[in-house]
């Protein structure tokens, strides 16, 4: 499901990724019998020019993508989708994150928290690798995982009001 397709670039990739997972739900709900309800899916990735860099597999690959993302800006996609029995919607929020140079014991000692694991770029914006954005445009939501203005645009067509 996650694996990137040669050649796909990182929107094209996170929003596949992201309707996957809705038709994934979808399927799960009609399975189990369970009445029709709003699902909403989201999937977030982050580039180096367009080279995808998921989630770190070893102590080694989180250096590795901390290391390219060092001293220059990448970008974040985030895609959400919304779906129910009738109606299907996808949104895409595209953020720019400039990181400062980070030196190799900063590297070690965020490495040595664990917390790159299990996040796609080896950060998450709202934790410790938030001492190193120099500055970010687009939508921090969108960065942390779930852009709130796109989501709030695709619940209100299903009804939703904020």
């Amino acid at each position: 499901l996650e694996a990137v397709h040669p050649g796909e670039l990182p929107e094209t990739y996170c929003a596949r990724v992201t309707a996957a997972k809705l038709d994934a739900a979808l399927l799960r709900l009609a399975v189990r019998g369970l009445a029709a309800a709003p699902i909403l899916c989201a999937d977030t990735t982050v580039a180096v020019d367009d080279l995808i860099l998921g989630k770190p597999e070893s102590d080694a690959d989180a250096r590795r993508m901390l290391t390219l993302l060092s001293g220059r800006s990448h970008r974040v996609v985030t895609a959400v989708a919304v779906a129910d029995a009738t109606r299907r919607a996808e949104a895409l929020s595209i953020s720019q994150v400039e990181f400062a140079p980070l030196s190799p014991a900063q590297l070690d000692r965020y490495i040595a928290s664990r917390e790159p694991f299990g996040k796609a770029g080896a950060y998450a914006i709202q934790s410790q690798a938030a001492a190193w954005i120099v500055k970010i445009a687009g939508s921090y939501s969108g960065i942390m995982g779930l852009p709130l203005f796109e989501t709030a645009a695709l619940l209100d067509k299903f009804g939703f009001e904020f």
